[in-house]
């Protein structure tokens, strides 16, 4: 026998309330064991020098030996961004003729 639908069965259909157990709320930690899991997982990193914005008609007209101010000092931190998180300032260097990062502060989670 099939059973009704729609309009016809919501007439029909028996309503009760459910009882659910109530929820223990417990605060997890990572254990050593979890954390060495995590150790070998690799993420994205870049270094933000600065941002500005541009018009189209800008964009545009730029060219080989075109030059864009950005919204930072020289003085100033560049930002370490690890998948899109905002995790530390550091100043850049160079280390066998490589840019590289040292690190000035680490960004606590939430700012």
């Amino acid at each position: 026998m099939a059973k009704a639908r729609g309009k016809a069965a919501a007439a029909t259909a028996e309503v009760k309330a459910v009882d659910f157990a109530e929820l223990q709320s417990k605060p997890k930690t990572l254990g050593a064991t979890q954390l060495k899991q995590l150790a070998d997982l690799k993420f994205e990193a870049e270094a933000v020098l600065g941002r500005t914005v541009l018009t189209v008609g800008e964009i545009l007209n730029l060219g080989a030996g075109s030059v864009i101010e950005l919204n930072r000092q020289v003085s100033e931190p560049v930002d370490l961004i690890v998948q899109g998180v905002r995790v530390a300032t550091a100043e850049v260097v160079v280390v066998d003729d490589s840019f590289a990062l040292r690190i000035k502060e680490i960004i606590k989670l939430g700012k």
